[in-house]
């Protein structure tokens, strides 16, 4: 993975994360719910719940800032990772690699110059599909949509593909440049509205600072490949960030006046919720599952 050389929001450690945030409902704290957060309670809360920042995220606190990878590509002291293999049966492997952030900066919609679609927590994902046991094609996730391209068609170091993380919003490209971030499931080497800009920056292994796997789809459930390693938190169905901000919080921006468009937006949900049984190598909610032949 290359990070975008400017973005200052980088991989965040999940259990840090957790310890900067709280579960909220309709902008309230939730009582009884565990505390400390951790990732062996989390699935135990609402799936209402927002985990919201302590913090005033204007004022950037340190934690949304995450950690950057060392000269070895390592993120040392830190597990902003989930590595999960899906065995679909009938020699097919779907394997996910899920990158978790604590914020997302929207970008600038440059037709009006304003800040767009910030939120607390950002979980983005590619996925590799091997059939017989030989990877096949990738999905590469870009905000509510994404691109799926052949093996053969990818950059790779080796046999690894390359993935790169725009800035500040961190979807994934399978090349650097500047991408259109305006029309789903188009990609175009300049901005329409909203631009994602990549490039080669610092490069991150996933694979040195990740929690590892499985995924049975028949009873939708997380099996790992030790005895210490937490599952609760991939079973929480809320959000991993604060809740739309309204109209009233002096943080809120309504860019348009149409209350369409927002300077923040709710948090995401997990990896659970990234269809991890999916049909095709796009999630199933993409009807037309184009598989590119060449990169764009």
């Amino acid at each position: 993975m290359y990070l975008f050389s400017g973005d200052p929001y980088r991989p965040t450690d999940l259990t840090i994360h957790l310890q900067r945030t709280q579960p909220e409902i309709d902008y309230a704290v939730v009582d009884g719910a565990p505390n400390p957060l951790t990732l062996d309670n989390l699935d135990q809360i609402n799936p209402d719940v927002f985990l919201t920042a302590k913090d005033d995220v204007t004022s950037n606190p340190a934690w949304l800032l995450g950690t950057a990878p060392d000269s070895t590509n390592k993120i040392s002291d830190a597990i902003p990772a989930a590595i999960i293999v899906a065995d679909k049966g009938n020699n097919t492997v779907d394997v996910f690699y899920m990158y978790f952030y604590s914020f997302n900066w929207g970008g600038i919609v440059n037709i009006i110059d304003k800040n767009f679609g910030n939120h607390v927590g950002d979980w983005e994902h590619n996925m590799i599909r091997f059939v017989d046991g030989v990877p096949t094609a990738a999905w590469y996730s870009q905000h509510a949509d994404g691109e799926a391209f052949v093996w053969e068609a990818l950059q790779k170091n080796g046999d690894r593909p390359y993935a790169y993380s725009a800035n500040g919003s961190h979807a994934t490209y399978a090349t650097a440049g500047t991408h259109d971030h305006t029309i789903p499931g188009l990609d175009v080497d300049f901005d329409i509205l909203l631009a994602d800009d990549c490039d080669t920056g610092l490069t991150w292994d996933p694979t040195f600072s990740a929690y590892y796997y499985t995924y049975d789809a028949a009873t939708n459930s997380f099996g790992t490949y030790d005895n210490s390693t937490p599952t609760a938190y991939l079973n929480f169905a809320g959000k991993w960030g604060d809740e739309h901000y309204p109209d009233s919080d002096n943080r809120q921006e309504d860019l348009l006046g149409l209350g369409k468009v927002y300077k923040y937006a709710d948090g995401p949900t997990g990896p659970k919720d990234k269809n991890l049984n999916r049909q095709n190598v796009c999630p199933d909610s993409v009807e037309d599952c184009k598989i590119r032949k060449v990169l764009t």
